[in-house]
């Protein structure tokens, strides 16, 4: 059942209080008793919501009280149904009704409480949380918002597109973060005021989908307003750069841009090319509704890098052994960053640097800790994408995890690892220009240069 909220259940009032304004020529119709059923259907669907609403809490009784009002509003609809042609008993109750409606309307709005918002977020991918949670923190600390975060579960693909395993991580966001199960919110049924989502891409991804009822075009049906921020944050380019546009406005059209009914992005800048590049696809009289409709505000992303700090981080012990000194000072510590785009560009060459650097890295681990965090779709890509190359990645890192002196980092908190490590080297990613506001050194490789 639809969960209505104060603000419809005052429309409806409204709109019985407008159908009350009857006259003898009205009753005598030959419509006049569809529209009397009607209304009286339109009375028995408020007087449900405010039961379903209201009844098992503090505001039960003045539920059970504004209830009787329809109650009687209904007999008295029915009484004028019977004989309208007897004009006194005609005028009586209908100065009944036109009494009844407004106190019923003033019992809604004086009585009741005010709605408290009720704000849903979505996250798929535990590592991709950064995204939203500053959202979340500010709504959570909001006393008049309720604030749900229901991890959702997604799916790998096979080359074909068909659906293979299910994942659920449910269980690996930090301890702060309150979970609700996505199999016992009745989103029909709560229909929440707002739902962040931070995939955009519903059907169209190769390598992975999130669950097709998750998908923005349906999530559409259960809220008035869908808000996108991506999972990810990219170099600053200027709205003029056409080639560097051309790159990435794949990134502003994909079905979450499109069904979403607020965009949320890193900058200005970024904004103003979301604007013109769907603009240039819907429509040059479209662009004041795209203005309307993306904000630049800036990106969860940053703020959580910003407000991460080394000193209040959990290390694991397994880590801390191999950080660790014999005389109890630490290594210096390289983030190894290597990518899902670098790996489908050219597989064979991207695996042979994995190598080379890892080997590299082993010959100084007395000094320096490689701390190797792979993307966390490497291996769905490479079987949805390119098998041949499945057993050749998966053979590096089973032995970098055997031979045991480095750090393999497959946890849920990408922001650890960029405040833990003094340094950045690897692929060219969108974890590049997080890692530029901590102000430390990066590098980027070259999979054309290897060390002997």
């Amino acid at each position: 059942m639809e969960r209505y909220k104060k603000k419809d259940m005052l429309q409806m009032a409204t709109t019985l209080i407008e159908a009350s304004r009857l006259t003898d020529k009205v009753l005598k119709s030959s419509d006049a008793v569809e529209m009397l059923a009607q209304c009286q259907e339109s009375a028995l669907l408020l007087g449900n919501a405010l039961e379903n609403r209201y009844l098992d809490t503090d505001y039960g009784e003045l539920a059970r009280s504004l209830v009787r009002i329809l109650e009687e509003y209904c007999e008295n609809l029915y009484q004028l149904s019977i004989d309208p042609s007897d004009q006194k008993k005609t005028r009586d109750l209908i100065r009944k009704i036109q009494t009844q409606l407004p106190q019923l309307w003033e019992g809604i709005r004086q009585r009741l409480p005010d709605d408290r918002k009720e704000i849903v977020f979505l996250p798929y991918k535990a590592s991709m949380w950064d995204s939203l949670e500053s959202v979340w923190k500010a709504a959570a600390e909001d006393e008049t918002c309720d604030a749900y975060v229901i991890p959702i579960p997604y799916y790998d693909r096979n080359p074909d597109g068909s659906f293979r395993e299910m994942h659920y991580e449910g269980d690996q966001y930090p301890a702060y973060v309150p979970i609700t199960d996505y199999r016992v919110y009745d989103f029909e049924k709560r229909r929440p005021d707002a739902i962040y989502i931070h995939n955009p891409y519903d059907d169209c991804n190769y390598v992975t989908s999130v669950h097709p009822f998750f998908y923005s075009k349906n999530l559409k049906k259960f809220t008035e307003l869908l808000v996108y921020i991506p999972y990810f944050v990219i170099d600053e380019i200027k709205p003029e750069d056409q080639e560097a546009v051309e790159a990435m406005k794949h990134f502003c059209t994909s079905p979450g841009i499109m069904n979403a009914d607020k965009i949320i992005v890193q900058s200005e800048n970024i904004r103003q090319i979301y604007i013109n590049v769907l603009t240039k696809k819907s429509g040059k009289n479209t662009r004041t509704y795209w203005k309307n409709k993306i904000y630049g505000l800036g990106s969860p992303k940053f703020d959580k890098i910003l407000t991460t700090e080394k000193e209040n981080l959990e290390i694991p012990e397994v880590w801390l052994r191999k950080i660790r000194k014999s005389d109890g000072s630490w290594k210096k510590i390289i983030f190894y960053n290597t990518s899902v785009s670098a790996l489908l560009q050219d597989s064979e060459k991207q695996l042979k640097k994995i190598e080379n650097t890892i080997e590299t890295f082993k010959t100084v681990s007395e000094d320096i800790v490689l701390l190797w965090r792979p993307h966390p779709l490497t291996e769905s890509t490479l079987t949805s994408m390119r098998p041949q190359w499945q057993e050749r990645y998966q053979a590096i890192k089973d032995r970098y995890l055997r031979e045991g002196w480095g750090i393999y980092d497959d946890t849920a908190d990408m922001n650890r690892a960029v405040a833990l490590s003094d340094a950045y080297y690897g692929d060219w990613s969108s974890i590049v220009y997080l890692y530029q506001k901590t102000g430390k050194r990066i590098m980027i490789q070259n999979p054309d240069v290897l060390t002997d």
